[in-house]
């Protein structure tokens, strides 16, 4: 019998579009990685990146519509993590979203940075869009064990 890939640990969060519930989401995507035995800096780049999706999805996809959950659901495999941020907005365009931020012209813009954080920090970032709303896919690989 051939052997079948692991099923991934699922962790799920649902939490009210409310920037104030951010943190526990960032709790969350905390323990996460020491489970998952992300090191310290590895560890900050997926909180971040799961705060910015999720700051995405309250501002933009709900605009900050508490009514409106905001879903996160972490997968554990044995070679990486799959993050997915959920909303019920309408999406947009992310061939639109600031150009290059690093940019003279956007140097000292308040906003628009956070695409690019999360493409920074993660190996993978995507969208898929639908009728229910938007998803942002996030991916960090995780060491492989000694051995």
């Amino acid at each position: 019998m051939a052997d079948r890939p692991a099923s991934p640990e699922i962790i799920s969060v649902r939490i009210p579009s409310r920037l104030e519930l951010l943190g526990l989401i960032d709790r969350v995507a905390q323990s996460v990685c020491e489970r998952a035995a992300l090191d310290d800096d590895t560890c900050s780049q997926v909180t971040m990146s799961v705060i910015e999706a999720g700051t995405n999805a309250i501002q933009h996809g709900h605009k900050k519509d508490a009514s409106k959950p905001v879903d996160v659901t972490f997968e554990l495999f044995p070679d990486r993590i799959e993050i997915n941020v959920q909303d019920r907005g309408t999406g947009f365009d992310p061939g639109g979203v600031n150009g290059d931020v690093t940019s003279p012209s956007h140097l000292l813009d308040a906003r628009g940075r956070g695409i690019f954080i999360m493409r920074a920090c993660m190996d993978a970032v995507d969208y898929q869009f639908s009728p229910v709303g938007t998803v942002c896919h996030l991916v960090k690989r995780r060491p492989l064990p000694a051995g």
